[in-house]
């Protein structure tokens, strides 16, 4: 019989975490070795329906308001009988939210094997949540660390080093192909046709929270415009700063060659007409737009935060900068507008490094290896 398996995710929202756990559950679907069950905090979001094929019967949802009213009460004993009935015997979980509710769930229920993740470094968290992490953590049986960065960061914390396994991100190539022309991506991405002949620069990030930095990268975008006027840079985001962002590019005067995208369903169009590609985050864990970045064949300025070193090569497939020096990122870039050739060769040397480390099969193997090794030891 199949051991079971369940990733419990947040929500069905568009960002990093949830698109990993929903990849993992289609790759370990897919590879028929596990009975894949996947739970939610909350039903909604617009990545629902890229698990609708799947064969999941129901996906039970735990709605939290707080981790501290009657409600979450309420929720956690119906998820562990759930839990129970269900018999499931490895509960993976994949941000804060999960990682709380979901091993305190899993230590009442006895799951057999308790998994949680952790996908970031700082500035994401207050010092209140991450001492109730930290309780989440002592009641999982391993942390997945999705990057070298993020274990030593874990390690210094008080995990034990042999709790922690790092799995890269994997990157599925098939969202990124794109065989629509220039115009048409223009077109796709709701951009007017008479800025075809302009030199993107692109960012994908959300806009939700102060730790991406987006006004390094504006201050840069102005800079840049300085040296490189036919240049224009692509935001593709969405979240409450929006507004605010929109008065910085104003206030710094390069709005007419800045557009904000929102939340952006054409990765692969947005990656087709950009030229050169970047990420000014204050802190990640391991940032899924720098693979896809680099599977585009896009070379990358991205600052030396989380594990962006793992990935990008210094002057080999990109530039590291350091955090908040909007001045060397846009020494960097104008350097790469400057020399096409140069960065044609970094774009098809990232491609490569992808390929070879960061693929959906990598992270596949990587899970049922961890998978399987727990579970004779429970």
């Amino acid at each position: 019989m199949k051991p079971s398996v369940l990733q419990l995710i947040d929500s069905f929202d568009q960002g990093g975490s949830e698109s990993q756990a929903l990849q993992l559950t289609r790759l370990l679907s897919e590879s028929g070795r596990f009975k894949v069950h996947l739970a939610c905090l909350s039903p909604k979001g617009s990545l629902r329906p890229t698990i609708e094929d799947l064969d999941l019967s129901e996906i039970p949802a735990f709605p939290l308001t707080s981790f501290y009213d009657r409600n979450a009460l309420s929720q956690l004993r119906r998820f562990v009988r759930w839990l129970k009935s269900t018999h499931i015997s490895i509960l993976h979980t994949h941000d804060f939210y999960t990682n709380v509710f979901g091993m305190a769930a899993g230590a009442l229920a006895r799951v057999p094997v308790r998994v949680a993740s952790m996908r970031e470094t700082t500035g994401m968290r207050s010092s209140s949540q991450l001492r109730v992490q930290k309780i989440a953590y002592s009641l999982a049986h391993h942390v997945v660390a999705n990057s070298g960065a993020v274990k030593e960061m874990l390690i210094a914390e008080g995990t034990r080093p042999e709790k922690v396994t790092v799995i890269y991100n994997g990157l599925d190539f098939r969202r990124l192909d794109c065989l629509a022309s220039r115009p048409k991506a223009l077109s796709l991405l709701g951009l007017p046709d008479e800025i075809r002949q302009r030199r993107f620069i692109s960012i994908v990030a959300n806009m939700r929270h102060d730790v991406k930095d987006y006004p390094m990268f504006l201050r840069s975008a102005r800079r840049v415009l300085e040296a490189v006027p036919e240049s224009a840079f692509l935001l593709a985001g969405e979240g409450e700063l929006s507004a605010s962002l929109q008065a910085l590019a104003a206030e710094l005067g390069i709005q007419d060659s800045v557009f904000f995208l929102g939340r952006c369903n054409n990765v692969a169009e947005l990656l087709r007409i950009s030229e050169l590609c970047v990420l000014s985050s204050k802190a990640e864990g391991f940032s899924n737009a720098i693979l896809e970045y680099m599977a585009a064949a896009r070379p990358v300025v991205a600052t030396d935060v989380g594990g962006a070193r793992e990935v990008i090569r210094e002057g080999e497939t990109g530039y590291l900068v350091a955090s908040g020096d909007d001045a060397q990122m846009a020494a960097r870039l104008i350097a790469l507008l400057r020399d096409p050739e140069m960065a044609r060769r970094m774009g098809d040397e990232g491609r490569r490094v992808v390929e070879e480390k960061f693929s959906c099969d990598a992270q596949l193997s990587r899970t049922e290896e961890l998978y399987n090794r727990l579970l004779p030891h429970t």
